[in-house]
């Protein structure tokens, strides 16, 4: 029998639009409801009922019409969905009843009206569905169990099962009278000898998603999953869920898609139980949430184990409570505690096991990220606590969005795995497979025989540019193309292009200078390597000129490809290499110093870009701040023996100076458009490094720098503004250290100075 069930109701529904293998593939409201009991022990029969449904709106497809005869007309006078449903449970309940039987189970000849239709209409209307409608036998499926040899269930029909056992195909009735009859014949005929089948296969149909984790270990078949695309970005994993209606989703299986900045971008990978319902969900491609249409596309297994796998034991048992609603919170201070959280929270919203309930988001040293994810045990304390969205805690105000058990493992993946520098762009200076000779670095030249390229649209890319050029194209360098991209590793909308002479870079200024790429106006300008250089390093270029970088330091140094000279034990472990190469020149070394030699510039270095570059190497956008760990102070003199060490390097050698120690401050909570002239007033009457005013900078991730500054001076600035921001001061020795992978041999020539974290 059907799961105990003493009685079958043979179903059948239709819709005002697709109907047959298309039913509710095109999301029109159910218009026919038809069916009759089986009673399985005395294999006897009840009447045939037949219920028309008033949909919301009244608009039959052609095709409808054909099949099942009905009008608009007649609908008219029909009760909604919710209503008939009610009623067709009250009549089969007093039926089964009547009977004397306790349970009734349904039979169908396709499982689209329960899964297709039933599920997402009432979903969409916002009505509980009779429980009933949650379990289902498919008479397809138990024919093909008690008739093997018979064709596969997929091309089975119910003409060609009556067919098979002799029985003649019902005629002259109306759409789902017919199908009606004819199921009820051919239960009839399988559950009498010589076959004596026992309805056994029960689906079900899941009445509610069940979150979960899952490990990136874990296997899970392409056939399984799909990517939807276009949802709104505050939806959750229910909501998802809740699109999917009707069809069963694995545990755990919704993963949302974040962007690089963390946020979600309108994608989720879903993964179903098997490929079945996997096929069934490609079926609601451009179906609506809410006034959205949602597209459905294949994925596979791999892609959905990026998103949603971990390893992470602190994820596992945060979320190793069943039923949970997650919360997440960002914005919130670096500083916030537990106890604050759960204030900010109150009472109304009690997180589950309190703090424990609570986790906190961390880059791979334990700095905090500002984020956090909270855990509740009903709906209702989740929606208390998300009317405190964008209230305050401390000085900012935190966001608060509902997430899932997948995003927790995306968010703690993508942080656990960010490096410790995070704004720093990868180094360029990497094997590039499209070249036949290793990388040449030519010496920057005053040869004007580049133009850049300024207010290029941000989704350009090479193609565009040189589309945008012509036939100029021709005279572009072999790898010329060079895209500047920011500190966050995107496009600055500046290019700069390497030509075979001067005479073909200003062709191209006259000739390209305001032409439109994709709706924006370009400007060229003609340049050569020196001036690219500085443009790099913050300076402007235009038709008046070239201006130098907003910085009255003659000292500056410019990013280097290291920190320090690089004898071979320390190209073991370089810093950093910067994306813009400039010669050091080394001050000349003491024989009996103990200690390594700085790297220092002269006050104009001679600049040298690697123009070999692959096209998508990151450069710094400027106006930038130098991006490399040797930024140190220059000590007096320090310049001068340096430009002496060029034409005397006896005498420079004789009169070399090692550094002073100075201290080096941490500003954090920049306004992120600050610039060197604002930390240079910020500082203005401290100038104790050198005798000079030899503030530099090192940017290491938004809003904090780390500034050089005299040991000796009692530092005042705690709790001053810049550009409407607080900054804070504390004294943090290890902080620098812990933020700047060194080598061993490069701490050694930073632990004698001072920290300050400011």
């Amino acid at each position: 029998m059907a799961s105990h069930s003493d009685t079958l109701v043979v179903f059948f529904g239709a819709t005002a639009g697709a109907n047959g293998g298309k039913l509710g593939s095109d999301e029109r409201e159910i218009i026919l409801l038809v069916w009759q009991i089986v009673d399985l022990h005395e294999k006897k029969v009840g009447k045939l009922h037949r219920c028309l449904v008033k949909p919301d709106t009244l608009e039959l497809t052609d095709q409808c019409k054909e099949d099942t005869g009905l009008t608009a007309e007649e609908l008219v006078e029909a009760e909604p969905l919710d209503t008939v449903l009610q009623q067709f449970q009250q009549l089969v309940s007093s039926e089964v009843k009547c009977l004397g039987r306790s349970s009734f189970t349904l039979c169908v000849d396709s499982p689209l009206i329960i899964r297709q239709a039933l599920h997402p209409e009432a979903s969409k209307k916002n009505f509980v569905l009779p429980e009933c409608f949650f379990s289902f036998v498919d008479v397809k499926k138990e024919f093909h169990k008690c008739c093997p040899n018979a064709s596969p269930v997929q091309t089975l029909t119910l003409a060609s099962m009556l067919e098979y056992v002799g029985l003649p195909a019902a005629s002259e009735q109306s759409m789902g009278e017919m199908e009606v009859s004819s199921m009820v014949q051919l239960t009839l005929q399988i559950l009498a000898e010589p076959h004596n089948h026992k309805f056994s296969c029960v689906e079900t149909v899941k009445y509610k998603f069940d979150s979960g984790t899952c490990s990136k270990t874990e296997p899970v078949d392409n056939e399984t999953v799909i990517r939807a695309r276009g949802l709104p970005w505050q939806s959750s994993d229910q909501d998802i869920a809740r699109f999917f209606k009707g069809l069963s989703i694995a545990k755990g299986g919704v993963a949302l898609c974040l962007n690089a900045q963390g946020r979600r971008n309108g994608e989720a990978l879903v993964r179903f139980i098997n490929s079945d319902h996997r096929d069934l969900a490609l079926e609601r491609h451009k179906h609506h949430m809410g006034s959205r249409y949602i597209e459905v596309y294949k994925a596979t297994g791999e892609e959905f184990l990026k998103i949603a796998g971990g390893t992470s034991n602190e994820v596992a048992q945060f979320l190793s409570k069943e039923n949970q609603v997650i919360i997440r919170m960002r914005g919130l201070p670096f500083t916030a505690t537990p106890q604050e959280v759960l204030s900010f929270l109150g009472s109304e919203s009690p997180v589950t096991d309190g703090a424990e309930g609570l986790l906190f988001v961390k880059y791979p040293d334990g700095r905090p990220t500002g984020d956090a994810f909270v855990l509740f045990s009903c709906e209702e304390y989740a929606q208390n606590a998300l009317k405190r969205h964008k209230q305050i805690l401390g000085k900012r105000y935190i966001e608060l969005f509902r997430s899932t058990a997948a995003e927790v493992q995306q968010v703690l993946n993508r942080y656990m795995s960010a490096p410790l520098i995070s704004t720093l762009p990868p180094s360029p200076i990497m094997p590039v497979p499209v070249l036949a000779t290793p990388p040449y670095l030519p010496a920057a030249s005053s040869t004007r025989d580049c133009v850049r390229l300024r207010g290029l649209p941000y989704t350009a890319g090479i193609e565009d540019i040189l589309e945008f050029m012509g036939e100029h194209t021709v005279d572009i360098k072999p790898h010329g193309v060079h895209m500047v991209l920011n500190q966050q590793g995107r496009p600055s909308g500046d290019a700069f292009i390497q030509m075979r002479s001067p005479d073909k870079s200003f062709m191209v200024a006259q000739k390209c200078h305001k032409k439109t790429m994709k709706d924006r106006y370009v400007e060229v300008f003609q340049c050569s390597t020196e001036e690219m250089s500085i443009v790099l390093m913050g300076g402007t270029l235009n038709r008046s000129g070239l201006s130098p970088p907003p910085c009255k330091l003659p000292c500056l140094s410019p990013p280097t490809a290291y920190a320090f000279p690089t004898p071979p034990a320390m190209l073991s472990e370089a810093l950093y290499q910067a994306p813009l190469l400039a010669a050091p020149r080394p001050h000349p070394s003491v024989t009996h110093s103990p200690a390594h030699t700085l790297a220092y510039y002269p006050p104009q270095p001679h600049m040298y870009m690697n123009m070999n570059m692959n096209y998508t190497a990151y450069y710094p956008s400027p106006p930038v701040s130098p991006s490399t760990v040797g930024y140190f102070a220059a000590p007096p003199g320090a310049v001068a023996a340096a430009v002496a060490a060029q034409t005397h390097p006896a005498a420079a050698t004789a009169s070399s100076v090692m550094p002073q120690h100075g201290a080096l401050v941490r500003m954090q909570g920049l306004p992120y458009n600050t610039g060197v002239k604002d930390i240079l007033s910020f500082f203005q009457g401290y100038q104790q490094c050198g005798g000079r005013n030899e503030i530099e900078g090192l940017q290491l991730e938004g809003g904090s720098r780390w500034t050089p500054a005299a040991p000796q001076q009692k530092l005042n600035w705690r709790g001053q503004t810049l550009s409407h921001r607080t900054l804070n001061i504390k004294y943090a020795p290890d902080d620098y250290s812990s933020m700047v992978q060194m080598s061993e041999q490069a701490r050694s020539l930073i632990q004698p100075k001072e920290w300050l974290c400011l």
